[in-house]
């Protein structure tokens, strides 16, 4: 029976196509490892790599990411948008087929252990992989940034990585390691260049503040677009569709005096999620997921039977 898990590397360079095309090349030099989508943001300085492989082969994999990520980026020359604190800044790995999220906590510690052994570079453990409670959530992990981070740990604070001593790689910084179910990382930008207005609009929906749940926002500012963005990542979608975030952005956009220019995802959407929307917006009565012609053809092809 074949596993298959996902990881959602993140990696401080949106700029330089060259330093994320040996990224991508440390990962597909592992066997039977895929690089399904890669994404570049000139404003967050920001890439995501999404590569599926067996749970056997996904940590050498994002391993020989972060050896090259470290090698190419120096945190001291960086500056973006989007919070980070490494070179390689986050690396989720996430369950997807004949594996479970106990499973891919174990890659998440055994990845975290080999990156300090190998790379020297400090590790902390997020979401169901954390050691520590207070780690669970991400925004925790990465408050202060690379610069912060780095300024409390020089000055003794309580905040020692896992895997690593009390001083940051001094090019590559530190790196977020963890394991979690499905996301969708779900960008809507603004039709304004005021990022208040998103920085407002982000306060009023995320979970932290009494807004929807499931939801993580922030206000971004995109130069390149002339745009304010509102960032987010759902962490739930079958809970809090995207629909319903979209219709609440637009709602609360509006009461700024602003519309939507539009929206966009990072790394790759999960089909139902895109379902939900379609049925939501065409008002489709009586829909079940058997009627997207897809997921009738994949039970076929799945079916023992099939011959």
């Amino acid at each position: 029976m074949n596993t298959l898990v996902e990881c959602v590397a993140n990696f401080s360079e949106g700029r330089n196509l060259k330093v994320l095309d040996a990224i991508v090349s440390a990962i597909r030099s592992v066997r039977s490892v895929h690089v399904l989508d890669l994404q570049m943001d000139v404003d967050h300085h920001r890439s995501v790599v999404t590569f599926v492989g067996s749970k056997e082969e996904i940590g050498e994999a994002a391993l020989r990411a972060i050896g090259k990520a470290s090698e190419l980026i120096d945190l001291n020359h960086h500056s973006g948008k989007h919070p980070r604190i490494g070179a390689t800044d986050v690396v989720p790995f996430v369950p997807l087929s004949h594996v479970t999220l106990e499973d891919c906590v174990t890659i998440a510690h055994y990845v975290g252990e080999q990156a300090w052994l190998r790379f020297q570079v400090p590790i902390y453990f997020y979401e169901a992989a954390a050691r520590r409670p207070d780690r669970i959530g991400l925004e925790n992990v990465r408050r202060g940034q690379f610069e912060g981070l780095r300024e409390d740990l020089e000055a003794g604070f309580d905040r020692l990585p896992d895997f690593g001593t009390a001083r940051l790689h001094p090019t590559a910084g530190a790196t977020a390691v963890g394991a979690r179910n499905l996301l969708i990382a779900y960008n809507i930008n603004l039709n304004t260049p005021d990022v208040r207005v998103a920085r407002a609009i982000a306060r009023t929906i995320r979970e932290s503040n009494g807004g929807l749940p499931h939801v993580k926002a922030l206000g971004i500012e995109l130069k390149a677009k002339n745009q304010a963005q509102v960032s987010m990542n759902l962490t739930a979608f079958e809970k809090t569709p995207m629909h319903h975030v979209f219709e609440q952005v637009r709602l609360e956009a509006k009461k700024h005096g602003v519309g939507i220019a539009g929206s966009e995802l990072i790394g790759l959407v999960p089909r139902k999620a895109l379902e939900a929307a379609a049925v939501h917006y065409l008002e489709i009565e009586d829909f079940d997921s058997d009627d997207v012609l897809e997921n009738r053809l994949q039970k076929l092809l799945e079916d023992e039977d099939w011959a």
